[in-house]
């Protein structure tokens, strides 16, 4: 039995539109979690009621400087001492001033760890600072 044999030879293909598809796949997933990761706040603070107390518009790029009870302060998930968060705040607002930093502090945290954080934020030239509470229903 003889079977028939193509004397040319194909060169191999590579599929390019599934790889494409993965790869925009991987660039909605990381845009999607960018977007997250910079509302990043800790969950374990309890923030202090207020009458006032308005949800407003989140703005990309905000800092969250986080203060628990103990008066640590944690950014990004990492826990900084003042100096070297008033470092990060100086270089950020070199770049970008009027960069805003919102301040949450726990309801419990002494009044001198927040006046500590708030001068930090005025050394390194950081005047749009906001503290953020909750509405009043949240006690």
């Amino acid at each position: 039995m003889k079977f028939k044999t193509d004397s040319k030879s194909r060169a191999p293909a590579l599929a390019l539109t599934s790889m494409l598809d993965v790869i925009f796949l991987l660039l909605c997933f990381f845009v999607t979690v960018s977007v997250f990761s910079q509302w990043e706040s800790e969950i374990s603070i309890k923030l202090p009621a207020a009458r006032t107390s308005e949800q407003l518009e989140r703005l990309p790029g905000e800092i969250i400087v986080n203060l628990s009870k103990e008066g640590t302060v944690k950014v990004n998930g990492s826990i900084l001492p003042l100096p070297e968060l008033r470092d990060r705040l100086a270089k950020i607002s070199k770049f970008y001033p009027g960069q805003p930093v919102i301040i949450r502090a726990d309801r419990e945290v002494r009044y001198e760890s927040l006046v500590s954080v708030i001068d930090t934020c005025r050394e390194a030239d950081v005047w749009n600072f906001s503290l953020a509470t909750e509405g009043d229903s949240a006690k």
